[in-house]
């Protein structure tokens, strides 16, 4: 087993309140609270700095951020996503400045490429729902027909988009045993909002399964504990896990599911956990919890397998690096994906939806995803 860091005294934790994304929301929020001819003038400010002296190149240059920010606020118009326009119109804007400083024949076609990634990564990208597909046997499990488990994770819901349009057509042709959400119902800009919070009962009171539908809550600065499991949750056909275990029989297989409340604190919920579990699991067990962050302790508990999200795979990812941002304590080591981790088999899941208030609702080389799990014996 691989030594626990010591997290005691790390003071803000990914996803609660106070921690340094958080301060950059809130930044955020001012930004788009400038009128429109101060930002208008700031993104000027911004053309002239690399193209001082040459109008007609500070005038073009401008267009293209003028061009960033009108693409950004017709989002919401066509159905797309609901999020402020001024912040990543901003940040799209620090980062065509140093291109302008090339000589003209290279500038201009990659200030074009620039206005194409931001028509793709705003406007396309994140509606393209993808299907991973992942297998499981352990010998804690009978021989014979596998049982299917569809992961979910991350709605982050605004409004009603095509991509949850599709998630809900998905859904029933994989003709899952068992459907389990890693949590974050809400979009962080729309936790009381009561249009979203409609949209996530109508989506969520139509996923069904055999087995039934399981889910925890996520982030405590998104599903927040006065809406999450009620009233949110009521009288839906869901399950929410709030620390507790239930055992899931299915053709000879028998499997424990434990679902926890996340805190991302692992010397707090690591504890919880073990206790939950009440002793050294002999049946294969599933963790369904919201951050990769506990793989450790559920690996050190005995857990088969943890289900996760959190980290939407940092959303923009580069080509051999991987994600610019992860949101985990563990940077990233378990960003995205499946990771083995001492017996333990962890999977981090893209997510469907994106975060909220000021952050982009953006996404590259990371688009949203479902997971199919076959687990057998």
């Amino acid at each position: 087993m691989r030594p626990k860091p010591d997290f005691t005294k790390v003071k803000y934790f990914p996803g609660t309140r106070g921690n340094s994304f958080d301060v950059l929301l809130h930044i955020m929020d001012i930004i788009e609270n400038l009128p429109v001819p101060v930002f208008a003038v700031a993104l000027f400010a911004i053309a002239v700095l690399p193209t001082w002296g040459n109008w007609p190149l500070t005038l073009g240059l401008w267009l293209f951020m003028l061009g960033d920010w009108a693409l950004l606020a017709a989002l919401p118009r066509a159905g797309k996503s609901f999020g402020p326009a001024k912040p990543p119109a901003l940040a799209l804007a620090i980062l065509r400045a140093p291109f302008a400083l090339l000589p003209i024949t290279f500038a201009l076609p990659l200030q074009i490429v620039g206005t194409l990634l931001v028509i793709y990564s705003f406007w396309l990208e994140p509606h393209r729902l993808t299907v991973t597909r992942q297998t499981l046997n352990s010998p804690k499990l009978k021989p014979g027909q596998s049982i299917r488990i569809l992961h979910l994770g991350d709605l982050h819901v605004e409004r009603i988009t095509n991509r949850e349009r599709k998630l809900l057509k998905l859904i029933p042709t994989f003709n899952a045993d068992l459907i389990l959400f890693s949590g974050d119902f809400l979009n962080l800009s729309y936790i009381h909002d009561p249009v979203a919070q409609a949209h996530v009962r109508e989506i969520v009171s139509q996923w069904s399964a055999p087995l039934g539908v399981y889910a925890v809550s996520g982030s405590p600065a998104v599903d927040m504990e006065e809406v999450v499991p009620s009233p949110l949750l009521d009288g839906l056909p869901l399950r929410w896990l709030g620390d507790e275990k239930v055992t899931i029989c299915h053709n000879g297989h028998e499997i424990d599911l434990v679902g926890l409340v996340c805190s991302h604190k692992p010397f707090v919920d690591g504890p919880k956990l073990v206790e939950v579990l009440g002793g050294r699991p002999s049946r294969f067990t599933i963790l369904l919890y919201h951050t990769p962050d506990l793989a450790l302790d559920a690996a050190e508990a005995g857990v088969d397998l943890q289900l996760s999200g959190h980290t939407h795979g940092g959303q923009v990812r580069l080509p051999f690096f991987g994600a610019l941002i992860t949101a985990s304590l563990y940077g990233k080591q378990f960003e995205v994906g499946r990771r083995e981790v001492d017996g333990l088999t962890l999977y981090v899941t893209r997510g469907i939806g994106m975060e909220g208030k000021g952050a982009p609702r953006v996404r590259f080389l990371c688009p949203p995803e479902i997971i199919l799990w076959e687990i057998g014996g």
